[in-house]
């Protein structure tokens, strides 16, 4: 690969990093998030290896292939989108949801998105589930483990019932996951964008190299007939 493409190549990653937390912080409900802006996104390769990060909190970053690969062990299908918060599979604290999608473009696996986000409340002995005291993991709040939340593109909203209703706010639970899930489909959407250009580019050069084989092919046949 080439200098130019490659500078190219990590322009587009970052932009979508980026674009992924614009789409989160403006679209969450609670302050954490949409204030604090409490939250991190990156983007893995088709192997679960990182392959740009945006510049938000750089604990999440650090435990975050972690979660991707835990959600690659479950063999995840196109359009779907797990959700976790289990510190021994990748997460941190409970409050930091993380939310994992799988990218394809044009039917294949191109990567995953993932974002993780810190909730205002996920259940536990205390409100803000930070209790300082507790001594069990579930003392905190709810323990996600990597749990399918949309199946084929479809939101299993009986499984997110199952989640929030344990969890203190459960309309802002609601509210600030449906948040991840659009950041998280903000990649798709601009991984269809490119290959949607990189198509028109490809049919732009071919046809750029019949017409000019064409004209050569008529310079040929001209000197031909002068002779």
């Amino acid at each position: 690969m080439d200098p130019v493409t490659l500078q190219v190549m990590v322009g587009a990653l970052r932009a979508a990093c980026e674009e992924m937390g614009v789409v989160l912080v403006r679209s969450a409900h609670s302050a954490n998030i949409k204030e604090r802006r409490d939250a991190s996104t990156a983007i893995f390769d088709a192997h679960g290896e990182m392959a740009m990060q945006a510049e938000h909190i750089p604990v999440h970053l650090g435990a975050m292939p972690a979660a991707v690969e835990a959600v690659r062990e479950q063999d995840p299908e196109e359009g779907d989108a797990w959700v976790l918060n289990d510190p021994y599979r990748g997460g941190t604290h409970l409050p930091d949801i993380t939310v994992v999608s799988p990218v394809h473009v044009e039917g294949e696996l191109a990567g995953y998105a993932a974002s993780r986000a810190h909730h205002a409340d996920v259940g536990g002995r205390i409100p803000g589930s930070m209790p300082a005291d507790s001594r069990r993991l579930d003392e905190e709040g709810v323990v996600l483990e990597p749990t399918r939340l949309v199946r084929r593109g479809e939101l299993d909203r009986e499984v997110l019932g199952r989640i929030v209703e344990r969890m203190r706010g459960p309309s802002q639970r609601v509210a600030d996951l449906r948040a991840q899930l659009a950041a998280n489909r903000a990649v798709g959407l601009r991984g269809a964008a490119y290959a949607g250009s990189d198509r028109q580019a490809r049919r732009g050069r071919a046809g750029g190299e019949r017409r000019a084989g064409g004209a050569r092919g008529g310079s040929g046949a001209a000197a031909a007939g002068t002779c």
